[in-house]
């Protein structure tokens, strides 16, 4: 008797959490729908990608001029060149979108919670009968949607544009990386995205939030590549003699830490995806040189060469978010 009680309370339980479990997928669907919602009606969302669109098509221009010019080396890989190539004074589709991806994902989550929370809003919607977590689950989630959504859509335009004009078509080599660019590219902006909304969780203000995303976007443009210049020439000196049998442990150095911002990851990534004449992405010495065959690298090897990146890029981006996850879990949340 006392062996069937135990068995019918565990299957109660378990019913109990099998009904329990639609009603947290219910509540993360409708925040899911309703933060897609607002940022398909917000003009500041709008006006960045409005801005990115006016930017990739005027690289695209550049290309296309390019490319019809012979100023290139096409080879045997011309449709990539719409997204690597670049114009007489106009940055290629790959230097922009490294440069403006940054702040698609700080225009989606730099207010996501502070915002809400300043104007009440939050303490009512977490009053409502559904889960904390699915609150700052579905704003990332609905970011994230948008951002692949708006980058597929973006490279395939840009793709259908360039099939037309120079009626060549890709082959499926070339379409295997243009969908890897893409893909690394919608993670990229995710992680600024995670940034953005771990700055929108410990600052209680959106300008402060905002201010301190743009940092970290210059710190990691520019100034950490100045600061890998500095600390590899402090370990390694170069003003002797005897620095010349340490000057690749200079550059892994160097490498090292410029490695560890996003900007610097996604550009060595891209550039080895889209030009299959890549063949490396370290150091390569003279003896590693010889008995080289001189080629393109296959498609499979490019992609082995980059996957170290997109699994770096993809930890950052979960590391963001997990920070920002578990402050907004712990945080008191009360009307401002």
């Amino acid at each position: 008797m006392k062996t069937a009680l135990e068995s019918l309370k565990r299957f109660s339980e378990k019913t109990g959490e099998q009904k329990k479990s639609p009603e947290r997928n219910v509540g993360l669907q409708t925040l899911f729908h309703k933060e897609m919602a607002d940022h398909i009606r917000s003009r500041r969302f709008l006006l960045i990608l409005a801005l990115v669109v006016i930017t990739g098509f005027a690289s695209l221009y550049g290309a296309l001029e390019t490319i019809s010019s012979g100023a290139s080396d096409s080879g045997d890989f011309l449709f990539l060149q719409l997204f690597t190539a670049s114009g007489n004074s106009i940055p290629s589709f790959v230097s922009f979108i490294a440069l403006l991806g940054p702040f698609v994902g700080l225009s989606l989550g730099f207010d996501a919670i502070n915002s809400e929370q300043n104007s009440g809003t939050l303490n009512r919607l977490l009053s409502q009968p559904i889960y904390r977590d699915s609150v700052i689950n579905g704003k990332f989630l609905a970011g994230s949607a948008m951002i692949f959504i708006m980058i597929f859509v973006m490279g395939g335009m840009v793709g259908a544009i360039g099939l037309l004009v120079t009626g060549i078509p890709p082959s499926l080599e070339e379409i295997g990386r243009i969908l890897v660019f893409l893909a690394f590219t919608s993670v990229y902006i995710c992680f600024w995205l995670g940034l953005s909304i771990l700055f929108s969780v410990l600052c209680r203000h959106a300008a402060t939030s905002a201010l301190a995303v743009i940092a970290c976007w210059l710190f990691f443009t520019i100034f950490l590549s100045l600061l890998a210049g500095i600390v590899a020439a402090a370990l390694y000196p170069m003003n002797s003699f005897e620095s010349l049998f340490h000057i690749a442990d200079y550059y892994q150095c160097e490498l090292f830490i410029n490695r560890l911002s996003p900007y610097y990851l996604y550009g060595e990534a891209v550039t080895t995806i889209l030009n299959p004449g890549v063949r490396s992405v370290g150091i390569v010495t003279t003896a590693q040189m010889e008995g080289a065959v001189a080629g393109y690298l296959p498609f499979g090897q490019s992609l082995l060469l980059i996957w170290p990146h997109l699994t770096a890029m993809c930890a950052m981006t979960l590391i963001a978010f997990v920070i920002a996850y578990l402050r907004f879990m712990r945080r008191e949340i009360r009307a401002a």
